[in-house]
């Protein structure tokens, strides 16, 4: 089946949705398409802390030496300065004003601002500690109104690039282009051709590539590893964010503890009840991420514990409950057992950002032509060697319509000959199928191989461990796919193991620890 859009949108978070609805503002024909079977089954879902957003007392000065900070100085210059003057607004302008959401107040009815960690001031709203579900589940209505085109359960094989699926030889000669994508329905099995004027990449990061994650497990790479092979530049690879505090439970896995408990008081302790993190930095509990998660992950090693604790009961200074601020987490604590009001939380660090990706400009273009990138699947480079706490979120929300405003100037004529030359996905004659146990295993091998070596405290020795051990998987998976009857878990399989090779050969070449990329000598 052959379906036509202007502007394909491939992933349904944040940074997609924003782009989507800008899009249909601008009359284009928009699709977003998802994998999973829910719209709202992203790591945008997924976010509790907050979103930084304009304040009378705070500067974009100071919110530039914040990132710059964060980042280890290793930032785009340009990318941070249009974040700063562009971005804090738009959350009262789009979000606020437009799409309706109304962030948590104060008991004088003002926005109630909060802080995270490496932050100079209290310049993030949120939702109790809902905001992603509530921005999420919000755009997702909007969107809908707008009447901006959705497709679940559709898993995207690869980009379709003239050089490479035209059958006019003519197309080897010309720029490389990307003309749309192949996509399989995951409920019939069968493959669609969407073409496209423009293809826009939001499809998240790769914390499941390791063991320990908060990500959900649709986040395997999958924008990175499309990318990658139709040619596109992928940049700071090395750069992958761990959370230090997510929830160690026997039963409940992937649920992050907000950095904003540490914001609003919570101290980091070991199972002797000593504040540890003094050790590690000046800013204490208040540290940069990677710090805080090197000095978790450090505390572990040394004590020989499988998690440290944070307390937030005997310290939280804010003026509404605890157990109504944080309703979230005291309610999925509780079911575990814990409750936080009373008593400290296990936690772990985990894979939670990835701050490299595909490279963009300030409109989200990459280096392919027609091919467009929003949110955490890429690199402006905002970010630089580690992500100041609740900047994604605005991030998402300022290249999203950033990308569609320079999309809406460039209309393609997706009814041109061109596109008749490309033919219809082929699958393997006489395809077979493979047991999704197989699958399960390669990738948890991938998981584990990328947490022990290319995780928070790396080596070199460690990295080539990873290097040659990643070589192999990906020959026996990429020998896999090509006889197999293709499936969403073989698709995600061969991105996993793809983006890892580029996480693994960025870090081997990067021999100078810089923030979340923390190579032992």
């Amino acid at each position: 089946m052959r379906n036509y859009y202007d502007a394909v949108v491939i992933g349904s978070g944040m940074a997609g949705l924003t782009c989507a609805i800008y899009l249909r503002k601008s009359g284009l024909n928009v699709l977003v398409m998802t994998k999973e079977a829910k719209l709202n089954e992203t790591n945008t879902y997924y976010a509790q802390g907050g979103i930084i957003a304009s304040k009378d007392d705070d500067s974009a000065a100071l919110l530039r030496n914040d990132l710059l900070r964060a980042g280890s100085g290793y930032n785009n210059l340009e990318a941070v300065d249009f974040f700063v003057k562009e971005g804090p607004p738009l959350v009262f302008e789009f979000l606020i004003d437009e799409v309706g959401i109304q962030f948590s107040k104060s008991e004088e009815g003002k926005i109630d601002y909060t802080e995270e960690a490496a932050h100079s001031k209290r310049r993030i709203v949120h939702y109790e500690d809902h905001t992603g579900d509530k921005i999420e589940d919000s755009l997702i209505a909007y969107a809908e109104k707008s009447g901006v085109e959705f497709l679940t359960e559709y898993t995207a094989i690869d980009l379709i690039t003239n050089n490479h699926h035209s059958r006019d030889p003519q197309e080897v000669y010309r720029e490389r282009e990307v003309m749309g994508v192949y996509a399989l329905n995951n409920q019939t099995g069968n493959t669609e051709t969407f073409f496209s004027g423009h293809v826009i990449l939001a499809t998240g990061g790769t914390g499941n590539l390791y063991y320990h994650t908060t990500n959900p497990v649709a986040a395997t790479g999958d924008g990175i590893s499309m990318a990658h092979r139709a040619g596109a530049d992928i940049i700071n690879a090395e750069f992958v964010q761990f959370h230090p505090t997510c929830l160690f439970h026997r039963d409940i896995k992937r649920f992050l503890v907000s950095e904003s408990l540490r914001g609003e008081g919570g101290r980091l302790k070991d199972h002797q009840g000593r504040e540890f993190m003094k050790d590690y930095s000046e800013m204490g509990d208040l540290a940069p991420r990677d710090v805080v998660s090197r000095a978790v992950y450090d505390m572990i090693c040394k004590t020989g514990k499988e998690y440290m604790l944070l307390d937030i009961a005997g310290f939280y200074k804010g003026n509404t409950p605890l157990e109504k601020r944080f309703s979230k987490i005291y309610s999925t604590c509780l079911r575990g057992g814990i409750d936080i009001t009373k008593e400290p939380i296990p936690i772990t660090p985990a894979a939670h950002y990835f701050c490299g990706g595909i490279k963009t400009d300030m409109a989200g273009r990459s280096s392919l032509k027609n091919l467009w990138a929003v949110g955490e699947v890429t690199c402006t480079g905002l970010h630089g060697a580690n992500r100041l706490a609740s900047a994604s979120l605005l991030e998402g929300l300022l290249w999203g319509k950033s990308s569609a405003e320079a999309i809406a100037k460039s209309r393609q004529d997706i009814k041109s000959k061109r596109y008749d030359n490309i033919p219809d996905w082929q699958e393997p004659q006489n395809a077979e199928e493979f047991d999704p146990l197989l699958i399960e295993q390669d990738m948890r091998a991938i998981q584990y191989t990328m947490w022990n070596y290319a995780g928070i405290i790396r080596t070199e020795r460690g990295l080539a461990r990873a290097e040659a051990d990643l070589d192999y998987f990906a020959h026996r998976i990429m020998k896999f796919y090509k006889s197999a009857k293709i499936t969403r878990q073989i698709i995600e399989l061969r991105n996993a193991v793809v983006s890892s090779q580029l996480i693994v050969a960025a870090a081997l070449r990067n021999t100078t620890p810089v923030g979340c990329h923390y190579i032992r000598k």
